[in-house]
């Protein structure tokens, strides 16, 4: 078995694993030691059944099997190796190609079929391909699965705001229109959006996430509608877009305002009529898919300064939904925090913890400008650091505060006070981003800055 050099440094990874199935010695070993050059552990087998033992012990993350052995072919392993573990993608190796015979192999299994003889560099470029396709499918996987096991209600308590966003949500649920979430960072308007498909008629389909803030355009549509081989460089192969992905489902674009302005037409084109073309390509492919965006932006806003479609905004806000900050509901912050405390305490496999009332009353008294995900840092970073079931005041750390950590808003403020209040909570809602902070603010980023220097802020 080949080890690469760089096996021990990186023992704290997963291992790429490769088993190699090959009877012809000299290639075997050509193929094996270009691909622990390039970083993989090669575990080699030369027959049928030291293949099927190995297959059994090493769990690799991709197998090759070269068609033809001594005590048999490559039909005879893979069902077995499917039975064993149908997720790991199989690459077969064959000097007898033929359309018949390709056609038999995916149908057992194979991801890939190659005619022989197959340069070493080719081979690798596949396994890297058939690995990244792996691993998306099983990020996905996971993250479905985690959007289910830890999303929080997202109209846990009793206000008048929050009861009202139930009642709203609730009407529009079953609907397929498109629909727009705005709230400050942090307020749960992924947590609504996945509640909004979990309760509506594409229940049973997929719900595909994009967080929109920051992607370049290329990257962008590249992810949304995907590509076409050699769409640009790098493309080396064909990709599926989020919307195929998603058909017959939801798709959640969580900060629609980012989107770069030149893409916007194309979204709009998905919204009005259904339909999309990939990077690279002439045919127009259709789609049915119910789209959620989110925004943390006033979207008329960026409409006046020329940075965000009026046609796309009133087409994707078919039914607003404005989700309250945390400081206007500040009544639901016990049944908000009671909640989150139940689910960290499971993460961390604990026994559950309560808060004392002065906790309860030192949380309600605090401005929470990054909203319940900060609630939540608050939440586990007391946890981390005590072992009592009751948390004190003491326990909780705050980020930066407007004024000081003990204190809301107080109308005999003085106007200094105040200013250091709203400039900091809205620094702190947009994650210390000036250029945002400034547009939220309505003033210049140089004005910002000064501001920020004298307020001492930085």
């Amino acid at each position: 078995m080949y080890t690469s050099k760089n096996e021990t440094m990186s023992a704290t990874f997963v291992s790429r694993r490769i088993l190699l199935v090959e009877d012809d010695e000299e290639l075997r070993h050509a193929y094996a030691a270009h691909l622990t050059a390039n970083g993989f552990v090669v575990e080699e087998a030369e027959d049928l059944v030291t293949a099927h033992r190995s297959f059994g012990a090493a769990r690799p993350d991709v197998a090759i099997l070269d068609f033809q052995l001594p005590d048999g072919t490559a039909l005879d392993l893979l069902p077995k190796f499917k039975e064993l573990e149908p997720a790991v993608p199989i690459i077969v190796l064959t000097g007898f190609g033929s359309m018949e015979l390709g056609v038999s192999l995916i149908k057992n299994g194979a991801e890939q079929c190659l005619s022989k003889p197959v340069e070493p560099s080719a081979l690798l470029m596949i396994v890297n391909k058939l690995l990244e396709n792996s691993r998306n499918q099983q990020k996905q996987q996971a993250s479905s699965t985690r959007r289910r096991r830890v999303a929080l209600d997202p109209f846990l308590g009793e206000s008048v705001a929050i009861k009202r966003l139930a009642e709203t949500a609730s009407k529009v649920a079953n609907s397929h229109s498109p629909v727009l979430i705005q709230g400050e960072t942090g307020t749960g308007k992924g947590v609504l959006a996945n509640w909004l498909h979990e309760n509506g008629p594409r229940a049973d389909e997929p719900f595909v996430d994009l967080n929109c803030a920051g992607l370049t355009r290329e990257f962008l549509e590249s992810e949304l509608f995907g590509h076409e081989k050699g769409a640009f460089t790098g493309a080396v192969n064909s990709k599926q877009g989020l919307l195929e992905v998603g058909h017959r489902g939801t798709i959640f674009l969580d900060e629609v305002g980012d989107i770069d302005p030149n893409v916007q037409p194309k979204l709009l084109k998905v919204v009005e009529e259904k339909k999309f073309r990939r990077m690279g390509d002439v045919r127009d492919r259709f789609i049915d898919v119910r789209l959620i965006a989110a925004t943390h932006q006033d979207l008329r806003h960026l409409i006046e300064t020329k940075v965000f479609r009026s046609d796309l905004y009133f087409r994707i806000s078919t039914v607003p939904l404005a989700i309250p900050p945390l400081r206007e509901r500040q009544d639901d912050i016990p049944a908000v925090a009671h909640s989150l405390l139940l689910r960290i305490c499971s993460d961390m496999a604990r026994p559950p913890a309560q808060l004392s009332a002065k906790a309860v009353e030192r949380l309600r008294s605090y401005y929470w400008p990054g909203n319940i995900r900060e609630l939540r840092n608050v939440l586990e970073r007391a946890l981390l650091f005590t072992d009592r079931p009751v948390l004190e005041p003491g326990d909780l750390a705050f980020e930066i505060s407007p004024v000081n950590r003990s204190d809301s808003y107080k109308p005999e403020w003085t106007l200094e006070e105040l200013e250091r209040f709203h400039i900091s909570a809205a620094f702190s809602g947009e994650n210390q981003n000036v250029e945002k902070t400034a547009r939220r603010l309505g003033i210049a980023k140089s004005t910002l800055y000064q501001k920020l220097k004298a307020l001492r802020l930085t």
